[in-house]
């Protein structure tokens, strides 16, 4: 699928920890470079813990500072980007549609000329709650990319969906798989104390992995405007990455 290379872009990343955290300086870097407006905002409510210093992107100095105000503070001022954070946790669905609602940019010589934002959503949480808010809010979206990561220890999968024009031409992480859309699980903030202390277990690996074809698939989408990629599993423990893609039919 092709995609505009002058086009303004806003990205808006739900979750800045494990995986969250290693995705956040590679892509203000990505954004520092193309040559059009670009907005970056990073949402989470939790704050850095000690337990975090392991695999998540923060160091000691972090500890009790909220995860996406720390990582945007970082990397805008690095990259001279503004710097955009929500410290909260988005559970309402008019909250993230209002958070996604593209803004409008005038070009030409009079002004004439109406450019709408490209708008990305990254899921970088670890609920299906919030899945479940993100996957209904992209298949009522006239158009949004909307690119999920979810891991475990070693495993993991990136689903990368898009609508254009009300269709969905690459469907959601909701819509290949379905489990996540099960009522199983909470909001962070439905979480008892006791709860929320408990996590599945994940690895640095499985992060950076996970964070990594993020990246790729953004670049693809941004810097080359084309991008073929559905969906990437990958296992840690075998270096292996497998990814689907869009076989275009040849012409005759």
């Amino acid at each position: 699928m092709k995609f505009s290379l002058t086009r303004p872009v806003k990205v808006v990343m739900l979750g800045a920890g494990g995986t969250g955290g290693h995705i956040a300086p590679h892509l203000y870097r990505l954004l520092y470079a193309l040559d059009r407006p670009v907005r970056f905002i990073i949402s989470d409510g939790d704050v850095v813990e000690e337990k975090n210093l392991v695999r998540q992107n923060f160091i000691h100095g972090d500890i009790g500072e909220n995860k996406a105000q720390v990582l945007a503070e970082r990397y805008s001022a690095v990259f001279g980007l503004e710097t955009e954070y929500i410290p909260d946790f988005i559970e309402d669905e008019t909250r993230l549609k209002e958070l996604l609602k593209p803004e409008e940019w005038h070009s030409g010589p009079y002004n004439q000329e109406v450019i709408t934002e490209m708008v990305i959503l990254i899921g970088a949480v670890d609920n299906n709650k919030s899945r479940q808010l993100c996957h209904r809010v992209f298949k009522q979206a006239k158009e949004l990319i909307y690119i999920d990561s979810g891991n475990g220890e070693h495993t993991g999968q990136v689903v990368c969906g898009i609508r254009r024009a009300n269709r969905t031409y690459y469907k959601s992480v909701g819509d290949l798989y379905p489990d996540m859309l099960e009522e199983t699980d909470k909001f962070p903030t439905e979480l008892s104390c006791a709860e929320a202390s408990v996590s599945a277990p994940q690895s640095m690996a499985a992060n950076i992995t996970a964070a990594t074809i993020v990246v790729d698939m953004i670049y693809n989408i941004l810097a080359l405007g084309d991008s073929s990629v559905r969906q990437a599993t990958f296992a840690t423990t075998k270096v292996h990455v497998r990814p689907t893609v869009l076989v275009r039919k040849k012409k005759k």
